[in-house]
């Protein structure tokens, strides 16, 4: 079924590997200030994608929308339809801990999440959602050779931006969890339904420990690091 409903694309015009920030100019910004020769593949609802080459290699860069909602049909329509192999999340998140410090970037080993997206998959019992290692170590090799300050560990993905339970955040914190976002989950297991390969990397725009914050723009162009070496990863697999 190509086109999707939602992706206009033709067959062979994205390439196997995919960076998806939720923000489609976000996507934008990276197909114009990284990618060679990019050329447009979907406009449909506003959710930019475009495919180009990097270092030689083909990469496609497409928005995925706010939401495990959005990066569930997004991706799902990637993985199954268009024959996408791996797909690197590339967002922003709000640290959870102390050390982790806004601008520092976290990559994704597993997804708490507190949606019920993994009820379709009648499980008699609860996923856990997990990057793919391949992906996952080669993206920590990069982060080394940038010389970033990074993290590795548990993320939460939450389909609640404004919480009523104000205790929330502090539960997860105690176990650990580095930060919150609000796609990654979903992304690990659509990746694991279709037997494909997924990532998540962030930069920290915000902390709900020390209350620093960063601007929209930066949040939208500013945190290229985590550009630089989600397209590294892409190159490297």
């Amino acid at each position: 079924m190509i086109p999707t409903p939602h992706i206009e694309a033709q067959s062979g015009h994205i390439a196997k590997t995919v960076l998806m920030p939720g923000d489609p100019l976000r996507a934008k910004f990276v197909a114009e200030n990284f990618l060679e020769n990019p050329t447009q593949f979907n406009g449909v609802r506003g959710m930019l994608g475009f495919t180009g080459k990097y270092k030689g290699a083909d990469i496609s860069v497409m928005g995925s929308g706010m939401g495990i909602p959005s990066m569930g049909i997004y991706s799902y329509e990637l993985f199954n339809f268009y024959n996408v192999d791996n797909i690197i999340r590339i967002g922003t998140a709000g640290a959870m801990q102390p050390e982790v410090q806004v601008r520092d970037i976290v990559i994704a080993q597993g997804a708490c999440t507190n949606s019920d997206y993994s009820r379709q998959f009648n499980l008699p019992g609860y996923f856990a959602p997990i990057a793919s290692y391949g992906l996952l170590s080669a993206c920590v090799e990069k982060a080394k050779a940038h010389g970033v300050s990074y993290h590795v560990g548990n993320i939460l993905s939450s389909d609640i931006f404004y919480d009523d339970d104000k205790t929330a955040n502090e539960k997860w914190c105690k176990l650990g969890v580095l930060c919150v976002e609000m796609e990654t989950s979903g992304l690990y297991m659509n990746a694991a339904r279709a037997s494909k390969n997924a990532l998540g990397i962030f930069t920290i725009s915000d902390s709900l420990v020390t209350g620093e914050a960063t601007t929209s723009a930066e949040r939208q162009s500013a945190f290229t690091a985590m550009m630089e070496i989600a397209l590294e990863t892409a190159v490297s697999i």
